[in-house]
């Protein structure tokens, strides 16, 4: 009886300590990114920042020669304004409103939510964000990671060993798919 209860205990003991251990085989490896860097080194992401920046400047340009405008029919119709009629008065008021509000729906065409510069972000910037992620689901894949964090958005990543940050591996792996994909072939 007594050797019974010792090899049940001694099973149970073993049994404890292969439960201790099985967490350890199974344990999620994690991998950091630096999205910009990835990005800086891209060479079609600066050209289409380029284009973004470009474009930008030339509508804000456009926006500002329209203010400039409004500002100048409301500095002569306030210096004019003591000399009219009531009723020439308010049709300056009105044409002013009504530049004003022109100005301030051009602003929103090119720069508000879906505006022009949204939709050519879209266009431009979306297929290679789409490429970066690819390229890290491949390296997560093929190197068996579970987590991949962001260090140059995310807060959360206090601190990164830098023998865990796969930013150069996915700059390669871009280049085998950027490679591939100007070849024509896959």
């Amino acid at each position: 009886m007594k050797k019974t209860k010792i090899q049940f205990i001694s099973a149970a003991l073993v049994g404890l300590l292969l439960l201790a251990f099985v967490p350890m085989a199974h344990a999620q490896k994690s991998a950091f990114v630096d999205t910009q860097y990835i990005l800086k080194n891209i060479p079609e992401y600066t050209d289409a920042q380029d284009v973004l920046n470009s474009l930008s400047k030339k509508w804000q340009q456009e926006i500002t020669l329209k203010h400039n405008e409004v500002s100048e029919m409301y500095k002569k119709y306030q210096a004019e304004a003591v000399l009219l009629p009531a009723d020439v008065k308010k049709k300056r008021e009105d044409e002013i409103v009504k530049k004003d509000n022109e100005v301030k729906a051009l602003q929103k065409q090119y720069f508000g939510p879906g505006g022009e510069l949204f939709k050519k972000r879209e266009e431009l910037i979306k297929p290679i964000q789409e490429k970066v992620y690819n390229a890290i689901e491949t390296i997560a894949t093929t190197e068996n990671i579970s987590f991949v964090f962001d260090k140059a958005g995310s807060p959360t990543l206090l601190y990164g060993n830098p023998k865990y940050d796969i930013s150069d591996a996915v700059l390669d792996e871009l280049g085998k798919v950027m490679q591939t994909n100007s070849s024509g072939s896959r």
